[in-house]
């Protein structure tokens, strides 16, 4: 069997380890040149993830996955502001929670190495197709078509085997524009470093404006205190924020700023709506240049509309089929876990006991229970978010927190 992976993030790039590691025949194709140049800055992986990784890469470089991350179970309980930085309440107790975060480079290189020479860099696919014999292609803007037994989309969001599967777009805007942004602990003042702590926290405002904080630390607060293994590209205490607003022609325009200025129309539209200054400091002093805009898209929360194709030798994962907004801090889990069940229903199929088809079938079926379930999640936060364009105000308080309590519990299901 040889299983031709379109695109090469997270998803693809463990799917790939999965099948190498089987002894599969394969090849990731990435547009990229390098695979450190990502978006993206942190991911959160649960236990599910987790234990997905453990079967599609080896025990050295979960090891260095651990050792390179910042684990949930070290931090204080999350909190939850309103805009003037008031304290309205805590999410639960973190001290036995298995999940871990780390940097999306770092992820993507560990995955990488484990691919390693199935990894085909700087190759941009331009269609996709089934040649008269059945087998899928791909063709590339630069190099010759390559064909397989399988092809997998593993190209996100945008994805262009999805599209031609599905006959269409597989997702849509999802009502808001995010912007975010690397703040070290030391950039900050004494105190916002006093308020904010060693903990990820949210403050939610009126007309829907939002500001998610996240903390994280894979050196002071490891998952696997094993410094000679540490690979992390984040080396200290750190703020990965993310800041949220209705899309509207206004905060739309935003995206086309850069650096510096990005940061000051992002305090300024925050002040606007009557945010305080210090709440601002985390975005004010941030490294201009890690701040950056992107839009939220979301596939359907319905599991029948996702992978809506007859199953055969084209198939996706990931965001490809369910594009799902960071509210929930587990699309990526998803796209690992999504890989993790198609290199096992692919191994029944190398193994004689079922078709490729049939596989690829069982495996659709699963990614679609498990998609839809990770957009209700996401989702659900979204539209809490967009509530408060009309429901926040002088009762912020009142309206917020029960919100925000609910959105922890959601974020930290597993």
């Amino acid at each position: 069997m040889r299983v031709v992976v379109v695109g090469g993030g997270i998803g693809g790039l463990a799917l790939g380890a999965g099948l190498r590691r089987q002894g599969v025949e394969v090849a990731v194709f990435d547009r990229d040149v390098d695979v450190a140049a990502t978006g993206g800055y942190h991911i959160t992986l649960d236990e599910r993830a987790q234990s997905a990784l453990r079967e599609l890469v080896a025990p050295e470089i979960f090891e260095r996955l651990l050792a390179s991350s910042s684990a949930l179970r070290l931090r204080d309980r999350d909190a939850f502001w309103d805009r003037r930085g008031r304290l309205l309440g805590h999410g639960r107790d973190l001290s036995g929670d298995p999940s871990v975060d780390i940097d999306r480079i770092t992820l993507r290189e560990l995955l990488a190495e484990a691919v390693g020479d199935d990894l085909h860099l700087g190759r941009t696919v331009t269609e996709v197709g089934h040649g008269e014999d059945g087998a899928p292609w791909a063709g590339f803007a630069e190099g010759a078509p390559v064909t397989g037994d399988l092809l997998v989309g593993a190209d996100g969001t945008h994805s262009l085997v999805a599209r031609h599967l599905a006959g269409g777009p597989t997702n849509a805007p999802a009502g808001i524009v995010g912007y975010s942004g690397r703040t070290s602990l030391d950039s900050l003042s004494p105190g916002e470093r006093r308020r904010l702590g060693p903990r990820s926290g949210m403050a939610i405002g009126p007309r829907g404006a939002a500001l998610y904080i996240g903390f994280l630390d894979p050196v002071g607060k490891a998952a696997l205190d094993r410094p000679e293994l540490r690979r992390s590209v984040t080396t200290g205490p750190t703020y990965i924020w993310g800041a949220m607003f209705p899309e509207s022609a206004v905060t739309d325009a935003l995206r086309d700023l850069r650096g510096g200025d990005m940061q000051a129309a992002l305090v300024a539209r925050f002040a606007e709506r009557g945010w305080s200054e210090h709440m601002l400091e985390v975005i004010a002093r941030a490294d201009p240049r890690t701040v950056a805009a992107f839009r939220f898209n979301a596939a359907s929360t319905r599991a029948r509309d996702l992978a809506p194709w007859p199953a055969g030798r084209i198939t996706a994962l990931g965001d490809a089929v369910h594009a799902t907004p960071p509210t929930a801090g587990m699309g990526a889990g998803a796209a690992i876990r999504d890989a993790a069940a198609l290199v096992e229903h692919l191994r029944e199929a190398a193994a004689g006991a079922t078709t490729l088809t049939a596989a690829v079938s069982r495996y659709e079926a699963d990614m679609r229970q498990r998609g839809s379930e990770v957009l209700l999640l996401a989702m659900r936060t979204v539209r809490w978010i967009l509530a408060t364009d009309t429901t926040l105000g002088a009762t912020a308080t009142a309206v917020a927190t029960p919100v925000l309590a609910a959105a922890t519990r959601l974020r930290h299901r597993r």
